[in-house]
């Protein structure tokens, strides 16, 4: 009888599910800064390196399931259809205080119907893009989950407004996009004299996001030096992402242009070499928010197949007035977006001449740049993003 007196034990398991690269290192840090704050809860989940080593039990290893494109799903249906099944019985047995869900919507949101079914509380860290695309899925993530982390400023107004407990805790950015060395010191390290002006092709991280643009830029940046003969020696700095090899970017044009142009392949330390950039061309992605905070003026890219192109149309959000992040933030049009057909090296150049050399347009762009640091808050996302998971355990 004295120990049906006795009060359950707490609860202390937490379940996380991370797909992508990056949400297993953000999730990572989530975990972290949880246990920072209760050492006593006992995380498991789906996720990679990064999660293991943050002390996180892997029932399920996410490398197996992060694909991209329905032929590529198709063909780990097995995996994802087992990642599934393992997932539900451990929300079963175990029943977790806590569902925690970093990004990876189709799968993560299909677990947290199951449970929701359970009474499990849901956190949703970094939530789907649906301001963009897909916005149905709102109704679902609605539906589904307790309390969510965004991370964009922007984002909190937008759920709140559809009936959702969100809050903006920071970007994950914030705690690391920092430049370590000044520019001189960078122009030293890689033997190019510090009076040039230095110019970032930013093509990407994938093999078809290079094969589509770098060509481009590379005739936008002959088109530029020619047009400037006899001012400062330009020099184009490219970041080699560790998914692409030197083969691909001499292949898609640092072979037939690398004669005429001073280019420079930069294989480390990515956020020193944007910081001593006068100035960027960059595809449409998360980089052009490492680009403002490290205050460096750009202009935006973006171009994918026509068939591709024809499809994200259709499930574009058409109230969306911009496509790069930068805007958005600013809600107003501070770094020019060139879409599809308007990717053209006359345009590019264009573009480029115009933050470099028109001091008005500069000055223009690097004072928005300024209030996006600022919009963007302070630091800490993780720290921030943990006070709301233990609020859901409380």
């Amino acid at each position: 009888m004295a120990d049906l007196l006795q009060p359950d034990p707490v609860n202390n398991k937490v379940l996380i599910l991370a797909g992508e690269a990056s949400g297993d290192l953000h999730g990572s840090r989530l975990v972290t800064a949880m246990l920072r704050r209760r050492p006593e809860l006992c995380f498991s989940g789906m996720g990679g390196r990064e999660l293991a080593a943050a002390g996180v039990t892997l029932l399920f290893d996410s490398k197996k399931i992060a694909v991209v494109g329905l032929a590529e799903v198709i063909s780990h249906l097995p995996d994802i259809l087992a990642a599934r099944k393992i997932l539900r019985n451990a929300m079963r047995t175990e029943r977790p205080a806590l569902l925690i869900l970093i990004d990876f919507p189709d799968f993560n949101l299909m677990l947290a119907k199951y449970a929701r079914k359970l009474g499990i509380p849901v956190f949703y860290y970094i939530t789907p893009q649906v301001w963009a695309w897909r916005s149905g899925r709102v109704k679902t993530i609605a539906a589904r989950v307790d309390r969510i982390g965004v991370i964009l400023p922007f984002e909190e107004g937008f759920f709140r407004s559809r009936g959702l407990d969100a809050e903006y805790v920071g970007h994950p950015l914030l705690d690391s996009v920092k430049s370590s060395i000044e520019r001189n010191e960078f122009c030293t390290m890689h033997n190019i004299d510090p009076g040039s002006i230095c110019i970032g092709l930013l093509p990407g991280s994938r093999t078809k996001e290079i094969a589509n643009l770098l060509p481009t830029l590379l005739q936008s940046a002959m088109r530029l030096q020619q047009g400037r003969a006899g001012l400062k020696k330009m020099v184009f700095l490219i970041p080699l992402a560790s998914s692409i090899s030197e083969q691909e970017i001499r292949s898609n044009g640092l072979d037939e242009f690398g004669a005429d142009l001073d280019i420079r392949l930069i294989t480390d330390n990515t956020h020193d070499m944007m910081a001593a950039c006068d100035a960027a061309v960059v595809v449409s992605g998360t980089v052009t928010l490492e680009l403002a905070l490290l205050n460096t003026p750009m202009v935006v890219v973006y171009k994918v197949s026509n068939a591709t192109y024809r499809i994200g149309r259709m499930l574009v959000n058409r109230d969306l007035k911009y496509f790069s992040l930068v805007n958005l933030i600013a809600g107003k049009a501070i770094v020019t977006e060139l879409l599809q057909d308007e990717v053209t090296p006359e345009r590019i150049e264009e573009e480029l001449n115009s933050i470099l050399f028109d001091e008005s347009r500069r000055n223009a762009m690097l004072r928005d740049l300024e209030q996006i640091r600022k919009r963007m808050g302070e630091a800490g996302a993780s720290e921030k993003a943990a006070d709301l998971a233990l609020s859901l355990l409380q």
